[in-house]
């Protein structure tokens, strides 16, 4: 499985894309530079609560977790992850942040570990482990619960897997696998519809994909929309303004600045 370089954009991505998604933008868009993470990292997993982006894991081995407070433009540690993990999938449900599965240690090993952490109170709470440990995935909220969908374990079998987490209930259960299995994709949930959009295969950005499947979790269904321009992996997804837009990505021409 190949490991791409990684450089600062990776994290600017992400938290530009977050920024955008809960502020008022212009019509024609623009960026605006914000205080830079205390420390370099890449392939990290963020996420929104309370009007915080929080900031999980990455490559390094790393068990911070950083909040970005987007109103004081200022960073603060909060308390380590139970365990250090990159390729991580991170989601904000019923006030609470979830971490899911994702690759632990420098062997690369997948997990399907569920951590909660309690903003208030600063703390992690061990969850229900997810059924089908991957690395590699990417989540997204419907109605309250998290869907963890794609990824990748050493023998590359997980990548169309589909699994719902039910916080309240502390619960799992499957779904419809995807149509096209991948990892290194994005989620994005617009109009009570999931949208997984891009990614590779094996790991590896040499093959990737500009697949774009939607998600009825009434019919438990995908199906093929609007494929991406591009094909590209290790990317980011927001909805802004009834639109889902997609950032940078991976390919073996480089780093997407698009």
């Amino acid at each position: 499985m190949k490991t791409p370089s990684k450089n600062n954009l990776v994290f600017s991505f992400f938290l530009f894309f977050f920024t955008l998604s809960i502020c008022l933008v212009q019509a024609q868009g623009r960026w605006t530079r914000a205080a830079p993470m205390p420390e370099k990292r890449s392939e990290v997993a963020a996420a929104v609560l309370n009007g915080k982006i929080y900031v999980a894991g990455g490559f390094g081995v790393t068990q911070i977790l950083w909040e970005y407070d987007i109103r004081a433009n200022r960073w603060r540690k909060r308390a380590p992850l139970p365990l250090p993990l990159h390729h991580t999938g991170v989601a904000s449900a019923g006030g609470k942040l979830y971490v899911i599965g994702g690759f632990s240690g420098h062997e690369w090993d997948p997990v399907g570990n569920v951590f909660a952490y309690d903003p208030v109170r600063d703390l992690w709470q061990e969850r229900a482990m997810m059924p089908t440990a991957r690395g590699g995935l990417a989540v997204g909220v419907l109605a309250g619960k998290i869907h963890a969908v794609g990824g990748l374990d050493l023998g590359g079998d997980k990548a169309g897997a589909h699994e719902v987490y039910d916080p309240t209930a502390d619960k799992w259960t499957s779904r419809a696998p995807m149509v096209a299995g991948r990892d290194h994709l994005a989620v994005a949930v617009l109009r009570g519809r999931l949208y997984a959009i891009g990614g590779r295969r094996e790991g590896d950005f040499g093959l990737n994909l500009n697949a774009n499947e939607e998600y009825d979790p009434k019919t438990d269904t995908w199906r093929r929309r609007a494929p991406l321009p591009t094909t590209r992996s290790g990317i980011a997804a927001a909805v802004v303004g009834g639109r889902i837009f997609v950032f940078g990505g991976e390919s073996t021409s480089g780093t997407f600045h698009e």
